[in-house]
């Protein structure tokens, strides 16, 4: 298993790492990728992407961070040179939901990392929420373009996933998919194409059933993994080697 969005560099991950880590290799993980969200958490994910070899690390400015940290698309590919286990740029993308920055901020961040993924040729993981007709028309722009997208804990429409289908997008599942009330995602799932899905715990936030209310952790994430099976109708060992080879393909393939 993959766990291709978490952050590690959060409590109370970050200050139990170890065990963190530990857990994770005991559920079958070979892969954690530690997102970034600002200037701050970059410093401690350059650290923690040499604790393990199966950790690997992004940089990006979430969009609730892009009034404080408006970063050009220069400083964006500087950072991301900083080491072979930087693998992917974002977060990145717009969330009008809390509106913790401007619009306008929200979406010129989220151009400058567009553009620095098509520089140096590597995935964008991308933040949408309550922005499906802005995201869209964003990466509308860039259509013919090489670019690899990540929707990262995908939660949109049946609508927005088709439209998505046009720029050769990866769709990622986190422990939402588990949740009583989300029968609508779970069918969106259903249809999305099995070579188009990875998972995710996005840790330690959103934790699934069975572990609501606790914090998540990476090893939650066979939680997600068999929700998602049985979506597919498909064998628990059969979706590990789909995902786990979808995130492949997407970080590593050049």
């Amino acid at each position: 298993m993959i766990d291709s969005h978490c952050h590690l560099d959060h409590e109370p991950l970050y200050e139990n790492i170890n065990e963190i880590i530990q857990r994770s290799k005991n559920v079958g993980i070979t892969k954690l990728l530690t997102i970034c969200t600002n200037i701050d958490s970059f410093q401690n994910i350059k650290k923690i992407i040499n604790i393990d070899p199966i950790i690997y690390g992004t940089f990006g400015i979430h969009p609730h961070e892009a009034d404080k940290n408006l970063i050009s698309k220069s400083e964006i590919i500087e950072n991301s040179k900083f080491s072979d286990k930087i693998i992917g740029i974002g977060e990145t993308g717009l969330d009008f939901f809390y509106n913790n920055s401007i619009k306008k901020n929200q979406i010129e961040s989220f151009e400058n990392h567009i553009n620095a993924c098509l520089e140096l040729n590597l995935p964008l993981i991308v933040h949408s929420r309550s922005a499906e007709n802005e995201t869209f028309n964003v990466l509308n722009n860039y259509k013919n373009s090489e670019i690899k997208i990540l929707m990262h804990c995908f939660t949109g429409t049946l609508e927005f996933a088709k439209k998505l289908m046009d720029f050769n997008c990866f769709f990622s599942a986190s422990g939402i998919i588990t949740f009583k009330n989300s029968s609508n995602l779970r069918d969106t799932f259903e249809f999305i194409p099995n070579d188009k899905i990875i998972i995710e715990t996005d840790s330690p936030f959103l934790a699934p059933v069975p572990m609501r209310g606790k914090k998540n952790e990476p090893s939650f994430i066979k939680y997600t993994l068999d929700q998602l099976a049985k979506i597919k109708k498909s064998t628990l060992e059969n979706m590990d080697k789909i995902t786990t080879d979808n995130f492949d393909k997407l970080f590593f393939s050049k």
